[in-house]
């Protein structure tokens, strides 16, 4: 039988193509003897498939198939790339036994025509209207009329193709279609002819399958109507009737659910699924390009989402709430979640599950009194908790006023006066202060501490928070308490002491003044201010102005520990330039004492002004400047620390012995002399060139450096009289000397030496005419 069937063929003895417009398919049918079918070979198929316009195959595929007993004819698809309208197609088979190498002849070409024989009325595309998959590639063709050719094929907007024209059929093919941000794109194709009928267009939609539903499941919120969700992925391009539809089915009863989908930000369906308590649901979504599905299995009972709480009323005193709502649920045994906003904006949680008929309640303690507090409530299933429901509206509650808590923080400053002191009480509300009520005054009251004399009080409003009283030297007890609606504060102690019999004379002078003064520095955070710790004080107050130029200069204070021994002093006040005095005191029993001052600077700045030099007192070789006026106290920006003499000849640059140089913008060279007293207000040039004039200036100094050079002085040296003195002894007396040697030499010469024609003409000879 092997050898037989290595020498037999079967030739396709039937072939029959048809096609499938919708699809863009051939579908292929044939058959062969039936002794093939009784024999039931194994056989192979070479299939051909050629177009009209080409003379080459442009597809061969080898199909491999058993065939049976039945004698049923064998079956073949194949998806054309071009539109089948385009052109005709044909197909022809041959055959051969698996083992056989002999394949049969060729069965006959069978052909179904396109459109491209027909007698049109005008040009066609082909497809006329398509849904494109973005990424894919396409091919397009317009067939026109016999006779004619086709001109014009194109794509609006206008995308980059490969098309042939000059025929009656025109082939278009766009690679990698991309979506356009448009609602379609436009065919268009012409014939080489202007008539209406030369033209035809069509459509082509790019878009993209839809994605898999994410975050598909499903709940209930009364056992009964069932509710699923899910997100709607990217944007598939396509819209109206071509957007994605979805559709829900229940696989254990094989039905559809009805419900209907809606969709904005998140799709939702909802159904009655009646006494049914397990569920198989699948959502399936489905555009022209593609299908989608996803499943979600669940037990109706472990997918409850209580609905939200409703009508909150509340029972409240000065430290708690209790806290009431109804809910939906009913049979349903819930545990409930309490989220309250604090003042500070801190959020609790509070768990519960008391609940009652109809309605629930929680209660709240450990609170403020006469606060206000916002709470909401969501609640979830006690038993297989799934999720928790919306919030319910928050409600805010304010507590019960009580009394105040707390003490106030006080101070004082004391101003002796004749016969007595005034004392300005200052008063603020200590970080562990709290009003406890709607509306606060403050109550001042103070007594004499020795004879038990009736007390004085004043009372405040809230909008004050100092004042003045005026007292006799005797010691003092101060209380200021602040009172609301219930009740008064615990009240807030100073004890003032006797006044002295020095400080009732001198009014405290020796008492503020004999501590001296220690400079601080400032930082870009403050003033840092450190003292020495006594075990006796219970604590430590620095009290300060921000404004110490003004009057009232606003006096701050802060309170420290006993164990504090240094602190960073700020304020918004501060600013650089200023000079800002503390005063440190130590208190224990309310009496507080003064310990140490101190002053400094949040930034020492250049001094504002200059010395003014009041005298110059000139010699030929130096000069003294004095400027004995000159203010070193709290007016400057800065510390002074000491003084800078600047000195230089107009014409040339400075050298003077004992000096430094300073160059100046200009490159000039200065000489600089520095003072490091600032108390010393005096100095003296020396090594200066006499009769020469010089340029001087003083400036002062602090922390923060000094001016610039703006202005300068001038001198002259005088004349150095000593040099004059020499010039007359050196260079005058010789020539006089020398004038008269001169002179006597030629009247001895005349005298004694003439010209003598003979010996008795000589006049020394004859003293009758000489003459003294």
């Amino acid at each position: 039988l092997f050898v037989l069937l290595e020498s037999t063929v079967f030739p396709v003895t039937y072939l029959n193509i048809s096609k499938d417009l919708a699809l863009q398919r051939l579908l292929v049918e044939w058959d062969v003897g039936k002794s093939a079918h009784d024999a039931e070979l194994a056989m192979s198929f070479e299939i051909q498939v050629r177009r009209t316009d080409k003379t080459i195959t442009v597809w061969t595929e080898v199909h491999n198939i058993t065939l049976d007993k039945s004698g049923k004819p064998l079956h073949w698809i194949w998806d054309s790339d071009l539109p089948l309208e385009c052109m005709s197609h044909s197909v022809r088979i041959r055959s051969k036994a698996e083992g056989s190498e002999i394949w049969s002849q060729w069965s006959l070409w069978e052909t179904v025509l396109g459109l491209d024989t027909s007698n049109s009325s005008g040009p066609q595309i082909f497809p006329s209207e398509k849904i494109v998959e973005e990424g894919s590639d396409i091919t397009l063709c317009c067939i026109g009329r016999k006779g004619q050719i086709i001109k014009e094929f194109f794509l609006v907007p206008a995308v980059h193709v490969f098309n042939h024209t000059k025929s009656q059929v025109g082939l278009l093919t766009v690679k990698n279609v991309a979506y356009q941000k448009v609602p379609h794109i436009t065919v268009y194709c012409q014939e080489s002819c202007n008539e209406k009928q030369c033209y035809d267009q069509a459509v082509l939609f790019v878009g993209k399958p839809p994605d898999t539903p994410n975050d598909f499941s499903c709940q209930t919120q009364d056992l009964r109507i069932v509710t699923c969700t899910w997100s709607q992925g990217g944007d598939t391009y396509l819209y109206g009737r071509h957007s994605p539809k979805y559709t829900l089915s229940e696989e254990f009863s094989q039905k559809t659910v009805p419900c209907t989908v809606s969709c904005s930000e998140q799709c939702s369906c909802s159904w009655d699924i009646g006494q049914q308590r397990i569920c198989n649901i699948t959502v399936t979504v489905e555009n022209p390009l593609g299908k989608k599905t996803v499943t979600d299995v669940f037990d109706v009972t472990h997918r409850i989402y209580p609905t939200a709480s409703f009508q909150l009323w509340e029972e409240c005193t000065d430290t708690e709430i209790t806290l009431y709502w109804k809910h939906r649920n009913k049979g349903i045994e819930l545990f409930c979640q309490t989220e309250v906003l604090q003042p500070d904006g801190k959020v609790e949680l509070h768990n519960s599950s008391d609940m009652h008929l109809h309605y629930a309640s929680i209660t709240l303690d450990g609170l403020q009194p006469y606060t206000e507090y916002t709470a909401r409530v969501r609640c979830g299933a006690a038993k297989h908790f799934w999720r928790w429901s919306e919030w319910s509206e928050a409600r805010t509650i304010r507590t019960k006023e009580a009394s105040p808590s707390g003490k106030l923080d006080i101070w004082r400053e004391i101003t002796p006066v004749l016969r007595g002191r005034n004392v300005t009480l200052l008063w603020k509300q200590a970080p562990s202060f709290r009003a406890n009520g709607r509306s606060i005054s403050y109550e001042v009251t103070w007594e004499k501490v020795e004879d038990g004399s009736k007390p004085e009080s004043i009372s405040f409003s809230s909008v004050y928070n100092s004042t003045r009283i005026s007292i006799d030297n005797h010691s003092y007890k101060i209380s200021i308490m602040a009172k609301n609606n219930v009740n008064y504060s615990l009240p807030s102690v100073l004890i003032i002491p006797r006044a002295t019999v020095i400080e009732t004379l001198f009014c405290s002078f020796l008492g503020t003044e004999e501590l001296k003064e220690e400079q601080v520095n400032g930082t870009d955070d403050g003033i840092f201010i450190s003292w020495e710790t006594r075990h006796i004080y219970d604590s430590y107050i620095i009290d300060w102005c921000n404004f110490p130029m003004l009057q009232p200069c606003d006096l701050q204070w802060k309170r420290f520990g006993p164990n504090t021994s240094s602190a960073l002093i700020n304020s918004a006040a501060f600013v650089p330039g200023v000079r800002y005095n503390f005063h440190i005191y130590g208190s224990v029993a309310n009496r507080a004492s003064l310990l140490e001052k101190k002053t400094g600077y949040l930034r020492e700045l250049p001094p504002l002004r200059d010395p003014t030099v009041k005298k110059v007192e000139l010699t030929f070789n130096a000069v003294t400047l004095s400027w004995d006026s000159y203010l070193t106290n709290e007016t400057q920006s800065g510390f002074v620390r000491g003084y800078h003499v600047y000195v230089s000849p107009i014409q040339e640059d400075c050298s003077l012995k004992g000096s430094k140089k300073h160059v100046l913008p200009d490159d000039s060279v200065l000489c600089k002399y520095t003072i490091e007293n600032p108390e010393e207000k005096r100095y003296t040039v020396k090594y200066l060139l006499s009769n020469t004039k010089y340029k001087l200036v003083v400036k002062a100094y602090t922390g923060g450096g000094e001016t610039p050079i703006v202005n300068f002085m001038y001198i002259d040296t005088p004349f150095n009289s000593n040099v004059l003195y020499l010039l007359v002894l050196l260079v005058i007396v010789p020539s006089l000397v020398a004038a008269v040697c001169r002179w006597k030499m030629k009247w001895v010469k005349e005298c004694c030496c003439p010209v003598i024609p003979s010996p008795n003409k000589s006049e020394v000879l004859s003293f009758k005419e000489f003459k003294v």
